[in-house]
């Protein structure tokens, strides 16, 4: 009886906890997103409290707080500084690109591969590959399409606006008074579970804080390793081409593919004149061959490194658990996919530890934990 109390205890706080997510997902959103900048900025803020004295004075929890988000600032400019005009400049290339030209440089290979496909039974014979590919882009990239739109962006900038206030505004007081989401979260809780809440809370916190900072390691080794190799092999665009595969990389197993075809449609477009075999096919292959070498050192050397320490799960459970988020909300679950699993492991460790199945997806967890 008094473990069916507390399950009931325990699902009732899952109910309520869900709804409030649901019915205000906005602000939870900005909290969270505060949260994990928060956690990311811990080393800068015990870098600046300690390093930074002018005689007598020494920066305190106010000032670190403040020098944390200028320099998140700062980062943000110098990404908008070096990519926007690229971004740009790539957009009118494409509004101003004769896809009919596209579809004619390409239309002997695809010609190639159609008549194969026929051969095969997989696609029946009728408009050409060229004009087909021709019409898809047109539709994708007409100019109209673009300037509506670079207009919307216009309309997203208001609420770009106030969401990022509200971030920063809750970002100062998480980084001002370290623990204070957690110190809230443990005040809401029934005073019996206060002891394992906190505990679960703080392990959260190292574990998230270890995954999002192996996060952004990965997306600087792959972007400077994806744009100085295509750099080198000559490839216009590369940092371009490299940040880009870097940010959809975040997405397990698919992300890598829509980088490579990225960096396939920005080459080809970019080259619209070369002819395809003697000169476009070599710039594809290298830069094919660069994604390839990016992915060999992102599953053997970054993700093994990024999971063993932070998820601290078997490889087969992340994987089920990205199709999971997939089946649940396309691309935005499989992102979400893995800290939301860390959470709920620590949770269920913390709770539910009487459970076989919970001892068996968390017994990896407890030796890491301790030396954390």
């Amino acid at each position: 009886m008094k473990n069916f109390s507390r399950y009931l205890a325990i699902a009732i706080s899952v109910l309520i906890v869900a709804g409030i997510v649901y019915y205000f997902s906005d602000i939870v959103a900005y909290v969270l997103v505060a949260w994990i900048l928060s956690m990311v900025g811990q080393p800068l803020m015990r870098f600046f409290q300690r390093k930074i004295r002018i005689g007598r004075f020494k920066a305190g929890a106010s000032l670190s707080a403040v020098i944390t988000i200028i320099l998140y600032f700062v980062v943000f400019t110098a990404l908008i500084w070096m990519f926007v005009p690229l971004i740009v400049q790539q957009a009118r290339n494409l509004a101003n690109v004769d896809y009919n030209q596209i579809g004619l440089a390409l239309e002997e290979p695809l010609e190639q591969l159609n008549n194969q496909l026929v051969e095969i039974g997989l696609v029946e014979r009728g408009q050409s590959p060229s004009q087909q590919l021709a019409v898809a882009l047109k539709n994708w990239f007409e100019p109209q399409k673009i300037g509506d739109f670079f207009g919307s962006l216009i309309g997203f900038a208001s609420n770009f606006i106030f969401a990022l206030f509200s971030i920063v505004f809750i970002l100062y007081f998480f980084l001002k008074d370290q623990g204070l989401f957690i110190n809230f979260l443990v005040a809401v809780a029934p005073d019996k579970y206060e002891i394992e809440l906190r505990g679960a809370l703080d392990n959260i916190t190292k574990l998230l804080r270890r995954y999002f900072a192996g996060i952004l390691l990965q997306v600087t080794v792959i972007t400077i390793f994806v744009s100085v190799l295509l750099g080198l092999l000559g490839v216009q665009n590369a940092l371009l081409i490299g940040f880009f595969a870097a940010l959809i990389n975040v997405i397990p197993y698919v992300g890598p593919l829509i980088g490579a075809t990225f960096g396939a449609f920005i080459t080809i477009s970019s080259n619209i004149d070369l002819d395809f075999y003697t000169e476009m096919l070599p710039l594809l292959v290298k830069v094919f061959a660069v994604f390839g070498a990016m992915q060999m050192l992102d599953n053997f050397i970054l993700q093994p490194y990024i999971f063993s320490n932070s998820v601290l799960a078997h490889p087969l459970e992340i994987f089920i658990i990205i199709l999971m988020g997939a089946s649940l909300n396309g691309i935005v679950g499989m992102v979400l996919a893995i800290p939301v699993y860390t959470v709920l492991r620590v949770i269920a460790r913390s709770f539910l530890s009487e459970f076989r199945i919970v001892q068996k997806i968390t017994n990896s967890m407890d030796r890491k934990l301790k030396d954390a």
